[in-house]
């Protein structure tokens, strides 16, 4: 097929997955704005994508995009130089018309993909693929919530070379993409005299903002980081707070419920007054003592986390103990009924 095995096809297949990362790539750079403008809303949003289905969908479309662009990349690199054998050491200047980022789109290629492993490291491993796992990311003896982005702007920022690397990253993406903008809608045909030089001044423009902003984003992480900001803000502590209480009722769900079953068969019991039935209650008396011990072993790590990251900022402040959310334990499972255990 003349879409995988030609030349042409395989730059039509880059131009088409091209256009699918500068769209993404600009929503990036729009989410990061949130962060900026309205954090507790960028939080808000991680938490509607998480590990959702749609989100699940997305990212992996985005990863099999990134890698299908990737390969062509590395194949048609190495068909042109197989094509043009020694002839490319034959002339050492570079033509005019020829500019510095189309001769070097596979070293920019590497620069950008280095910087995104970086960049998948200390948000999407920390992120989703927890949530997936359903753990949560441990950072300093304290667990931090999947959607809690804000926090991991704070871990990853408040390190001085994260910025550094982000930057030179930027830099690249720079080069990268304002030759891949113009020169994809070269690949779909549209070359004449006409629209080229249009989508060459679309791209740097385009791709120029982008840029801009995603650098203006990084220095203002970094600043807030360094600042503690993320960590001492009143409401994103709130919400990092209902966060983790949402997280201690989903993993204590299983308990409690097994609790509400216990009681519904040993009032079953009661009410039967089968005196065969006193060795199943005592068996139901003993499971149930051994569920309250472990929903309150898992309380008092929930609320020491949330003590141990309110105090991950240095502050003079004592935070408040985190009270259990009352829809947790039901209110009338903290014990068996006295006539039953009688």
């Amino acid at each position: 097929m003349w879409l995988f095995n030609s030349s042409i096809g395989k730059k039509f297949i880059m131009a088409l997955t091209g256009i699918c990362l500068v769209l993404f790539v600009t929503f990036h750079v729009l989410m990061n704005a949130v962060a900026i403008c309205w954090p507790g809303a960028y939080n808000a949003v991680c938490q509607f994508l998480g590990a959702n289905w749609y989100a699940l969908i997305a990212s992996a479309g985005l990863a099999f995009l990134a890698l299908v662009h990737i390969i062509d990349a590395v194949v048609l690199t190495i068909q042109n130089r197989k094509a043009r054998g020694n002839d490319r050491y034959a002339v050492n200047a570079r033509p005019k018309s020829v500019e510095w980022s189309s001769q070097n789109m596979l070293v920019l290629g590497i620069v950008v993909v280095a910087f995104l492993g970086v960049h998948l490291v200390q948000f999407w491993a920390r992120m989703q693929a927890q949530e997936v796992m359903g753990s949560l990311y441990s950072y300093e003896g304290v667990e931090i919530p999947a959607a809690a982005g804000t926090l991991f702007l704070q871990i990853a920022f408040q390190n001085w070379w994260t910025p550094v690397i982000y930057i030179i990253g930027f830099i690249a993406l720079w080069f990268h993409m304002n030759h891949g903008f113009w020169s994809m809608w070269q690949s779909c045909g549209l070359d004449n005299q006409v629209w080229l030089p249009r989508w060459k001044k679309i791209a740097c423009w385009w791709v120029s903002i982008v840029i801009a902003l995603f650098t203006i984003q990084a220095v203002v992480f970094s600043v807030r980081a360094n600042q503690n900001y993320y960590l001492t803000n009143a409401d994103l502590q709130a919400q990092y707070q209902e966060m983790l209480n949402e997280h201690f009722e989903s993993i204590s769900s299983e308990i409690t419920s097994e609790m509400k079953s216990i009681q519904i068969e040993a009032q079953q019991i009661q009410r039967s007054n089968d005196f065969s039935g006193q060795i199943r209650m005592q068996e139901l008396q003993q499971r149930f003592m051994e569920l309250q011990g472990e929903l309150e072993k898992l309380y008092g790590e929930h609320n020491d986390n949330v003590i141990n990251l309110m105090n991950l900022a240095s502050t003079e402040q004592e935070p408040e103990e985190s009270s259990l959310p009352a829809s947790v334990i039901p209110a009338d499972a903290e014990a068996l009924p006295e006539e039953v255990t009688e």
